[in-house]
């Protein structure tokens, strides 16, 4: 989730309208929002554009498509799987059985899936078995055939991609692509309540079904 600020140099100096940075090198020891020292740059999808943002996370049951516990913290390369280990371990502990975890493949680290194995959480994760462009050597995924092989495991495949339209629905319809709070404590209390709006517009539609 973007903010709705520019980012500015740490020192006080003047580097431009805090827009175009074309040829200007910015990082989070240099640069930052003036009045949100939570915000961190953050590039996009494409790799090109570093902007002050916060990462929403979301846990999403499968069977409904309803959003059942979110988190929101600082943007960095591995806070998707750290925050999925602390939502899944909770919600492990209130289930108080076994359950299953569907993700994308950049899950797929043998670190992550290790932690879920030992919540009793079972990875249902997308297979990372890409060839290295640089070695040519394809990746060892840590997802084998023992979890492969059961239909579970591609029906999570199917459901995990519902998720998006979560995602895609608060930022059409939500405040999901451009806060205007400041702090985590704020932004927390604005993606939740997203979250909640998108449960209340699903449930009438799963009661017709």
């Amino acid at each position: 989730m973007g903010i709705a600020e520019k980012c500015r140099p740490k020192d006080g100096s003047d580097d431009g309208d805090g827009d175009n940075f074309r040829g200007q090198k910015r990082k989070n020891d240099t640069h930052g929002s003036t009045s949100d020292p939570d915000a961190r740059l953050h590039r996009n999808a494409n790799g090109r554009e570093a902007k002050l943002c916060y990462m929403g996370h979301a846990l999403m049951e499968n069977r409904n498509g309803l959003a059942v516990a979110a988190k929101v913290t600082h943007a960095d390369g591995t806070a998707e799987r750290r925050a999925a280990e602390d939502l899944l371990a909770a919600q492990r502990k209130a289930s108080g059985r076994r359950i299953t975890a569907s993700a994308d493949k950049a899950y797929d680290t043998s670190d992550h899936v290790a932690k879920l194995r030992a919540f009793e959480v079972t990875a249902h994760v997308a297979q990372n078995d890409a060839v290295n462009k640089t070695t040519g050597k394809r990746r060892r995924s840590s997802i084998d055939k023992r979890t492969t092989c059961h239909d579970g495991y591609g029906q999570s495949q199917t459901r995990r991609k519902m998720i998006e339209c979560l995602f895609g629905w608060g930022k059409q319809h939500g405040t999901m692509r451009k806060t205007k709070h400041r702090g985590i404590a704020g932004v927390s209390v604005d993606f939740v309540l997203n979250l909640i709006a998108y449960n209340l517009m699903r449930i009438p539609k799963l009661a017709q079904l």
